[in-house]
């Protein structure tokens, strides 16, 4: 595993085609016919020239598996790998709206122990029972 520059991440695109095709175990040609299907987009420069980053460098590594070892065609490869891309954005919706749910529900504890501190005593909690209480008020004298 090449180790990365300061304050470069596996996101940073940093290896030209020729590298990046030494790093994958591929042709760099393979690299230009899957980049224009779509299967790895790597960044660009200013000249337009490719980039790739460590996580180009896994995908690539992960669709020549699929290809070599699974028998996937290119066309299956970009569908699945498409699709994990959908599951990690709903991945990341569901823990977005995890955490907004657990904020909700404790804005609306506070707002009940809110209300309960505000009670003046005129309300009792009562246990419940099954019985039945009338209540006749006494005339006045």
């Amino acid at each position: 595993m090449v180790g990365l520059p300061p304050g470069a991440d596996e996101d940073t695109p940093m290896f030209v085609i020729s590298v990046a095709a030494q790093l994958s175990g591929l042709h760099a040609q393979t690299l230009r016919g899957y980049d224009r299907l779509g299967l790895v987009s790597p960044g660009r420069t200013s000249g337009g020239g490719r980039r790739y980053s460590m996580r180009d460098i896994a995908l690539l590594r992960e669709v020549q598996r699929l290809s070599q070892d699974e028998g996937v065609n290119l066309a299956g490869i970009k569908r699945i790998i498409e699709l994990e891309h959908e599951v990690d954005a709903l991945h990341s919706q569901v823990a977005a709206l995890t955490q907004e749910l657990a904020a909700a529900y404790t804005a609306a504890e506070q707002a009940a122990a809110a209300i309960h501190a505000s009670y003046r005593n005129e309300l009792v909690p009562v246990r419940r029972q099954t019985a039945l209480v009338v209540w006749k008020p006494q005339p006045r004298r």
